[in-house]
């Protein structure tokens, strides 16, 4: 078990923001930029997984009520819109 399995998804997400930022900083030395890009990728893989349960599990809710779920490609530009 990685030391990041037990943080929800807000929080995990919110790591990753703070090791994004450290590495665009450029004040990282060669080791600490490596051991945060290893990171990183461990916290985009957990994040991902969370999401990817909670909209397996919204579909399972959804077409156990007789629905259907029309899927969209997510945009991340549209995040950056709304700030």
């Amino acid at each position: 078990m990685s030391e990041h399995e037990e943080l929800s998804f807000e929080q995990a997400l919110k790591r990753l923001e703070e090791v994004v930022q450290r590495l665009e900083s450029g004040e990282t030395s060669l080791e600490e930029s490596l051991r945060l890009f290893e990171e990183g990728m461990a916290l985009k893989k957990l994040c991902t997984e969370k999401l990817e349960r909670a909209r397996a599990a919204i579909k399972k809710l959804v077409e156990s009520q007789g629905g259907t779920i029309e899927e969209q490609e997510f945009d991340v530009s549209d995040l950056s819109a709304q700030e």
